[in-house]
């Protein structure tokens, strides 16, 4: 069994399938996909099918999808609607208008009950699954374990774990504790070229020299994994992350995909 993970793929269907292709997933594989399925992108609602139909995924709600449910709960809400057209609302609202409606109904109801945040462990290493990041100033526990993980995750506001930035990735320590014994936090939200000017400390220069983005671990124990797929075509890549040797699985977002 394989454990993945990739975040903000943002309607780029195409880089996607390919990366899966590439790693052919076994039936006791597992996927977790930490959100922005949506916007901007060509396809999303291609994307959300092909995210839906992973082996044992579990799939967390982005600040994109929270727009469009936002939005779609209050329709005669002019600043919700704008919030979510800003952000590249259109190719996902468009795609939910010419679905048929009892499947569009369905998809958008599956997104409403997604969760915003899980946990894996792999070996010996914990891992904390988010779609931004958390507030680090919260108290940690003493020792961590599954009831402990779930109480500090639990502990956080939704609003953070789906849209914090600065306050995250520019702190000068996470969660790993100084024997390095506690979780990594995996999310993405923030492209990581935006890290050069946020980030305490970063393992490599988040744009490589092919000119793409790639993911970028942040004092060892926070690991931004959004490759500006948002970016499209020159900078923009899907990353599909395996956490049992930490291979990451790149496709560039082609022109016109």
């Amino acid at each position: 069994m394989s454990t993945y993970v990739f975040s903000d793929v943002h309607g780029h269907r195409a880089p996607l399938e390919r990366a899966l292709e590439r790693i052919s997933p076994a039936e006791d594989d597992r996927f977790f996909c930490l959100g922005d399925m949506i916007d901007r992108g060509p396809d999303p609602i291609g994307v959300l099918r092909t995210v839906r139909a992973l082996p044992n995924v579990r799939v967390l709600m982005g600040n994109h999808e929270d727009l469009m449910i936002s939005c779609l709960n209050h329709p005669r809400d002019p600043l919700a609607t704008m919030n979510w057209g800003i952000n590249g609302g259109a190719a996902t609202s468009d795609g939910l208008a010419n679905m048929d409606l009892d499947e569009a109904n369905e998809l958008v109801d599956w997104v409403r009950g997604l969760p915003r945040w899980e946990q894996a462990v792999v070996g010996e290493r914990r891992y904390l699954l988010v779609h931004a990041g958390v507030r680090l100033s919260l108290p940690a526990p003493e020792s961590w374990d599954d009831e402990s993980a779930a109480a500090y995750l639990d502990a956080q506001d939704g609003e953070d774990l789906s849209w914090i930035r600065e306050e995250f990735w520019g702190s000068p320590r996470g969660l790993s504790g100084d024997d390095g014994s506690g979780p990594i936090v995996i999310a993405g939200h923030t492209p990581t070229p935006y890290l050069e000017h946020m980030a305490s400390s970063c393992d490599r220069a988040p744009v490589g020299k092919d000119g793409r983005a790639r993911m970028v671990r942040v004092g060892g124990d926070r690991w931004d994994i959004d490759c500006c797929a948002a970016g499209g075509y020159g900078l923009g890549q899907v990353l599909v992350l395996r956490l049992e040797d930490e291979e990451e699985f790149y496709e560039p977002v082609g022109e016109g995909e």
